[in-house]
């Protein structure tokens, strides 16, 4: 594995590192300016970008979900540039306390520029993800 590619999937993991910390600026510091992370919920919210967006989601987070901890499962380099990580997410509901215990499997696209984090995009559906890196047909 290429030096380059050992970095990407460094930065992936301090990135989830952070996520999990609650870390903001830990995670915009793994991410370029106008990074866009795209949720399963894009359809209805849109994408989150850029530093705000991402700050937007982080509150986002402590809002619905305080608890909510990503576990990653898998990650790999999937082509220049890009990673694609299996992750499970545990969390309990703020108002209604319903806890996710064996937690959610999905997947994520990490598309990355100069050993940063330009794009992401998760994916509820797994194989959808697998065909989003063309993996799958």
């Amino acid at each position: 594995m290429s030096g380059e590619n050992v970095e990407n999937l460094e930065t992936v993991r301090r990135c989830l590192d952070a996520l999990n910390r609650r870390d903001v600026d830990g995670y915009l510091a793994c991410c370029t300016d106008d990074v866009e992370l795209q949720t399963t919920l894009v359809a209805l919210e849109g994408a989150h970008e850029g530093r705000d967006g991402i700050r937007r989601f982080f509150a986002d987070i402590q809002d619905a979900a305080p608890d909510f901890w990503l576990v990653l499962e898998r990650v790999e380099v999937v082509g220049p540039n890009r990673v694609l990580g299996f992750e499970r997410g545990t969390a309990s509901g703020r108002t209604s306390g319903v806890a996710l215990e064996e937690g959610i499997p999905f997947a994520t696209v990490y598309d990355l520029a100069e050993g940063k984090i330009e794009r992401i995009r998760v994916f509820a559906d797994r194989e959808q993800a697998l065909e989003a890196v063309g993996l799958r047909e």
